[in-house]
């Protein structure tokens, strides 16, 4: 009977005890799914269009203008992941941004920027960070996949250790925190969560000299499957900052790429990388911006 009484008795401590840690494991997803609920509209309403669950949301750009939505909370450091299909058919000219931004003068920004290009052109994904106001850190590569036909994840991974960004999963750019050698990193600004469409034919496809073709609008890009898993901005960067069950991004396995990581990010670099401000040695004067001589991981 004793026997039996501590069989049970274990048995729920370990139910309990198991409840508690997924509790803990999903405690930092701070998502609902729902667009109406972890988004405002901040640009022209009427080119959003929301489904009836709010599980999924469009934006439109035409000759009157563009539109975008912004995330409620602002966060420092996590993950977060958007699935997107990209403008179908001819598309110069137009920029579907897709980014972490902190709205200061002297901002931190981590953008994800899909340039549009002319029917049957590859598109271009560009990247880019900004650090305490600074940005000239652009890498572009051209998709591997047409990302008009269907949806595909597009994710970035904001730790204390690092900046990667993502593609289905597979890291695309690398950005190392080596803030003790003098290199900016962002990590003190919270941000909040942005995507926007809008008119950047004045540079966004061939430097400028492919303009929009209005007779194809509206040009429709697609959202749908987001999730933020990220710590919630208080005013106290050290809650955010801490390695923890809830802040898992921050443990030291998420300090580095994996074998298998860096084996995709090596493919991606030898067979899609086109653009690389770490190798335009004419742009800064031979004079690379420091972290270009450092370790990416």
């Amino acid at each position: 009977m004793t026997f039996v009484k501590r069989s049970t008795s274990f048995v729920l401590l370990a139910f309990f005890i198991s409840t508690l840690l997924l509790r803990v494991s999903e405690a930092s997803v701070v998502s609902s799914g729902d667009f109406n609920k972890d988004f405002l509209v901040t640009w022209s309403p009427t080119h959003v269009n929301t489904s009836n669950d709010g599980r999924s949301r469009t934006l439109k750009l035409d000759q009157k203008s563009g539109a975008s939505f912004s995330s409620i909370q602002t966060f420092l450091f996590g993950k977060i992941d958007m699935n997107i299909k990209l403008i179908p058919g001819p598309s110069q000219g137009t920029v579907v941004a897709y980014y972490m931004s902190s709205d200061q003068t002297n901002r931190d920004e981590i953008d994800f920027e899909f340039l549009g290009n002319i029917n049957r052109q590859p598109y271009i994904l560009q990247t880019n960070i900004y650090t305490d106001g600074v940005d000239n850190r652009e890498e572009r590569i051209h998709l591997w996949f047409d990302p008009t036909k269907d949806f595909h994840t597009y994710s970035i991974l904001w730790n204390v250790h690092q900046i990667v960004f993502m593609v289905d999963q597979i890291p695309i750019r690398l950005y190392r925190n080596h803030s003790e050698k003098g290199v900016a990193y962002p990590r003190l600004q919270p941000m909040s969560i942005k995507v926007s469409l809008w008119n950047g034919e004045s540079w966004a496809t061939s430097g400028g000299h492919e303009k929009v073709d209005w007779s194809k609008a509206p040009f429709v890009a697609s959202f749908r499957d987001y999730k933020i898993d990220a710590c919630i901005w208080k005013g106290n960067p050290t809650l955010c900052k801490e390695e923890s069950n809830e802040n898992w991004w921050n443990k030291n396995e998420f300090s580095s790429l994996t074998r298998v990581q860096k084996r995709w990010f090596k493919w991606v670099s030898k067979y899609h990388l086109i653009y690389d401000y770490c190798q335009d040695y004419a742009r800064f004067h031979s004079k690379l911006p420091k972290e270009c001589s450092l370790p990416k991981y």
